[in-house]
């Protein structure tokens, strides 16, 4: 022990000596000892007897009771107050947690003090005065505090009281220790209190409850279930009721409780039941309608189209691969919706793609995806079409127009179900049903070395071709009349009625666009119709591009310059179709027309030939 005079600017930082004043602080400097303590030293212990106030100089002190801490003290804490007008027992113990440096205040010096220094009595006086109101206030906000808990307690409890749902809080052995008036009506007990709720539930309901609790006695912490199938409880008059549960443990200091909430689901079976008959009837309903009337909302009448309808019921119910083919504008995509709609895939996802729409540098992540860096651009991971269809369909428009080089990769993943995303090595597979349409004729192509042979079989399984609409009769009527009929309704506009002359225009005109360019001519009669009336001889061309066709070639015709240049356009395209575009090389179009690499780009730059 040495002793060492502190600074008085530290003591008046020490809040118990704040309101001394400097004379009277260099009284009290006189009378304190200086102590050093090392890490673990133990300044006093719970139960000894204290005369002795610490003020703590340097370092830290845990203040605690064996394993649990109540405070870290820091320099300028004081331990030990009450020992300098009391000699009771320690509350706790004072331990160090580094070294420190502690100032000594004697009971007998500070009683000293007292007596002899009237600024050292009115400081410390001040100080235990402030501290005196200090808890004052905290016992107004305790007793404010207390109040608010009771009122929340008693909203609490009405909530609990008026709410429609069971709500029974029991113990770990099951035995009942709250109820709410709706558990009381449920379980037609008043008087549950200590009771087994077990007792009031069927015999695999109780089982089930007993699991689940049990179960939750492993978790450690505190938890909130829905429980997986609904419970019935048996009343005391023998009642019956069906409830879905929610289960929550509770841990307080009289071990673990269960909160419980029953609600009642009876209606909301029998409304579950009332559904399932209704949508069962509605399916019946639908089913017998489809037999009536099985068109795949597609109007035919004609026997070229019954025949398409046929085809759709024969493949539907299969995962063979249809090609179909048809003029531009004949209703191909229908015809594959309609396959969808029909087969074992119907929820599945129908995805589209037109070949012949997309860049040829893009094709391949559209259908395949990519991953991010694949290319410039690919700033994140992609999926492709044939991802997005996995289960369902993948409809390829225009297949004729699929790139040569990619055709290979199509036909993997369409033998084998699977394929590599661009610019990733992982493999994927998928289970996606094809259905391909095209107007080209792929055989020829085929043939001339522009489209994979071994594709074109893979793709020819099952083939539908759809007529053109200029060869199903009187079906154009039928379609023009549906179409009329949904374009007046969406303009809010008086039906209109076709004469004779009208229906004859409709038959007879050539349709070289199909039922696409029906459908844009009947918006178009609809929009300028005057009361329900139109005249279609003033839409519908009188002389249609087959016609022209179809006239006879004169013997020795003179060209024109114009016809002139249309034919060499015509015969360049077929050669360049041929050559899958290459111009130059022993295998190109330039060979093939015997012209020089450059003057075939020359003529092709002149002609504004573009590949398709």
């Amino acid at each position: 022990m040495a002793t060492k005079i502190p600074s008085i600017s530290f003591l008046s930082s020490v809040s118990f000596f704040s309101k001394v004043s400097e004379n009277s602080l260099k009284h009290l400097d006189s009378v304190l000892i200086e102590k050093e303590f090392s890490r673990r030293d133990i300044i006093f212990k719970k139960g000894e007897p204290g005369d002795v106030m610490y003020i703590i100089r340097k370092g830290e002190i845990k203040i605690h009771d064996e394993h649990h801490i109540f405070h870290i003290a820091l320099p300028g804490d004081c331990l030990g107050e009450y020992a300098l007008i009391d000699q009771k027992e320690r509350s706790a113990t004072a331990t160090c947690t580094e070294d420190s440096i502690l100032l000594l205040l004697k009971q007998e010096d500070f009683l000293h003090l007292i007596q002899t220094d009237l600024g050292f009595s009115k400081g410390v006086l001040s100080v235990m005065i402030e501290r005196h109101r200090h808890l004052d206030q905290m016992q107004m906000e305790l007793a404010k505090s207390k109040h608010d808990l009771e009122i929340s307690n008693a909203k609490f409890q009405g909530l609990i009281n008026g709410a429609m749902d069971a709500i029974i809080m029991i113990s770990e052995d099951f035995k009942i220790q709250m109820t709410n008036p709706s558990a009381n009506i449920m379980i037609e007990n008043m008087d549950a209190i200590h009771r087994n709720l077990l007792f009031f539930l069927d015999e695999p309901s109780a089982q089930f409850l007993e699991d689940e609790i049990n179960d939750a006695n492993n978790e450690k912490n505190r938890f909130k279930k829905f429980l997986p199938q609904p419970i019935t409880v048996i009343g005391s008059n023998e009642t019956v009721s069906i409830h879905e549960v929610t289960l929550s443990k509770i841990e307080d200091e009289k071990g673990l409780l269960y909160l419980i909430i029953f609600r009642n689901i009876e209606d909301k079976i029998k409304t579950e039941h009332t559904i399932k008959l209704l949508t069962k009837k509605t399916e019946y309903l639908e089913a017998e309608l489809q037999e009536k009337s099985n068109n795949h909302g597609i109007t035919a009448k004609h026997e070229t189209m019954l025949q398409v309808l046929r085809q759709i019921d024969q493949v539907a119910t299969t995962d063979a691969t249809v090609l179909i083919t048809g003029e531009t504008g004949t209703g191909k995509e229908l015809v594959a919706k309609a396959i969808h709609q029909a087969s074992f895939r119907f929820d599945k996802p129908f995805i589209r793609i037109n070949c012949g729409a997309i860049p040829s540098n893009l094709i391949e992540s559209e259908l395949f995806g990519h991953v991010k860096g694949a290319f410039t651009g690919a700033s994140t991971d992609r999926k492709g079409r044939f991802e997005l269809a996995h289960t369902g369909t993948l409809f390829l428009d225009e297949i004729g127009e699929l790139p040569l080089d990619l055709q290979p990769k199509l036909l993997r993943v369409i033998q084998e179900g699977e394929f590599e995303p661009l610019g990733s090595s992982k493999t994927n597979k998928v289970d996606v049903r094809i259905l391909a349409a095209t107007h080209r004729d792929l055989r020829k192509r085929a043939e001339k070395g522009t489209f994979r042979e071994d594709l074109f079989y893979r793709l020819n399984v099952f083939p539908i071709h759809i007529p053109p609409l200029k060869e199903r009769g009187n079906d154009v009527c039928d379609i023009a009349n549906d179409m009329v009929a949904n374009f007046c309704k969406k303009l809010n506009k008086p039906l209109i009625q076709f004469s004779e002359s009208d229906i004859n225009l409709l038959i007879s005109y050539q349709w070289p666009g199909n039922v696409r360019e029906l459908q844009n001519l009947m918006e178009r009669a609809v929009i300028i119709s005057q009361e329900g009336q139109v005249n279609l001889s003033s839409i519908i061309p009188s002389i249609g591009p087959n016609e022209i066709k179809s006239e006879a070639i004169p013997d020795n015709p003179i060209w024109t310059a114009s016809q002139l240049t249309d034919f060499e356009k015509e015969n360049i395209v077929k050669a360049l179709e041929k050559t899958n575009w290459r111009i130059s090389g022993k295998n190109g179009a330039a060979a093939l027309l015997q012209l020089p690499p450059t003057t075939l780009s020359s003529k092709i730059k002149a002609l504004k030939i573009t590949k398709p």
